[in-house]
């Protein structure tokens, strides 16, 4: 049993760097100064105004989910008896949101909020799509991580007299934070990696939105874009870099948080 698992770390591992190195040895030759223009041309494939789109995109998408999603979770564990049937309904249906393919989030964004909205192809229908695709991984690894805490915490601080919000912002939330910023994490990632629900809700506009209503196109659709027209495979590979950059930098930021918190 040991063998079998060190084999399967050292598997994973190597998959990881190779897939890694891969993406370092076609992309970082291929960076090149035009490649950051402000303006995007057919002549410097510019993936600026997609970086911009995606820090954009993954801020208002998070802006939307996180409260949302944190909240949903605190009524869950914290206002609702166990057992409760409405309770299970509910985590049933979160499992089975989170594991639907993007293909469909993207077209049921494109049905409501780009059709019957008429959102347009737009960064606010991209971001509501996006916020419901990672809302279910939020709320339940917020329901674990508060369903972590030990109820002899909450005890503690109803024998004190607090009453249960105050219980809840002070006594129980501090310690399920670390959690919490991992659902958070993994719902960066998502947001960063999609392509398929924001071509048909964001669209492919290669340009920084002047407001929530215009086109916008993030880095992992600028990717699909220039792979299909097959004319600046070397611009795609180079984009993967700084996307592949930008994804570990910012789980690096949450991770540090996150221990931060935890001294605290």
């Amino acid at each position: 049993m040991n063998l079998l698992v060190h084999c399967a770390a050292v598997l994973t591992v190597a998959v990881l760097v190779v897939i890694v190195g891969y993406i370092l040895v076609m992309g970082v030759p291929n960076l090149r100064p035009e490649l950051f223009s402000v303006e995007y041309n057919s002549e410097n494939v510019s993936m600026l105004p997609s970086l911009v789109n995606t820090l954009l995109a993954v801020l208002l998408t998070l802006v939307i989910a996180v409260p949302l999603g944190v909240m949903a979770a605190i009524f869950l564990v914290e206002y609702t008896t166990r057992g409760n049937k409405f309770v299970k309904v509910v985590r049933v249906t979160a499992e089975t949101l989170a594991g639907i393919p993007s293909i469909v989030y993207g077209l049921f964004g494109m049905l409501f909020f780009v059709t019957f909205l008429k959102w347009g192809l737009s960064l606010l229908s991209g971001c509501l799509t996006l916020a419901i695709m990672v809302l279910p991984t939020i709320m339940r690894t917020t329901e674990e991580a508060l369903r972590a805490v030990p109820d002899s915490y909450r005890e503690g601080s109803f024998g004190l007299g607090a009453g249960r919000l105050r219980t809840v912002l002070s006594v129980v939330l501090p310690p399920a934070m670390p959690g919490i910023l991992g659902g958070i994490i993994l719902s960066i990632g998502r947001i960063v990696g999609e392509s398929a629900a924001l071509i048909f809700t964001a669209g492919t506009v290669a340009a920084i939105p002047m407001g929530v209503f215009d086109s916008a196109r993030t880095m992992s659709v600028h990717m699909y874009v220039l792979s299909c027209e097959g004319l600046h495979i070397d611009a795609t590979y180079a984009t993967a870099v700084v996307l592949l950059i930008i994804v570990v930098l910012i789980n690096a930021l949450a991770s540090f948080a996150a221990k931060r918190i935890t001294k605290a």
